[in-house]
């Protein structure tokens, strides 16, 4: 009887300080935890859906932004083969494909051009204004 009595204070004392242990470290981690916080679509600090599509959709950058921070690193000196930008007799075949090809390659990558140009935070709508932007100077 005292046996059992002296095992079930020592696992009732294991069982208290694992407790006490991991709230130490809870309040550890909730101290030095990062400030910042993340917050997806769909999570009640999101807000609304069509909150978020706005947002996103008025945040879309502009062709020649997207072409100077990217594009031009390779199409403003025909590096890897790249269409210059302004020289129609190279662009000539490439706008037969129609502009919905264009954005399809410049997107997804094709042959020597990596996928969005080596632009990797664009959206598909920020790459078709570049590509725009690249026709325009035609």
């Amino acid at each position: 009887m005292i046996k059992t009595m002296i095992g079930f204070l020592a696992a009732a004392t294991v069982t208290l300080s694992a407790y006490a242990l991991t709230a130490k470290d809870q309040a550890i981690v909730d101290r030095i935890g990062h400030a910042a916080s993340v917050c997806v679509v769909g999570d009640p600090c999101a807000g609304s859906d069509a909150a978020a599509a706005t947002t996103v959709a008025s945040a879309a950058r502009a062709g020649d932004a997207v072409y100077n921070s990217g594009c031009a690193a390779c199409h403003a000196s025909g590096a890897a083969g790249a269409p210059k930008t302004g020289d129609a007799g190279a662009w000539s075949a490439r706008v037969d494909q129609g502009v919905d090809t264009l954005v399809k390659h410049a997107y997804e990558g094709y042959n020597a051009m990596p996928a969005k140009g080596l632009c990797a935070d664009c959206s598909e709508d920020e790459i078709r204004n570049a590509v725009d932007y690249m026709l325009s100077q035609l």
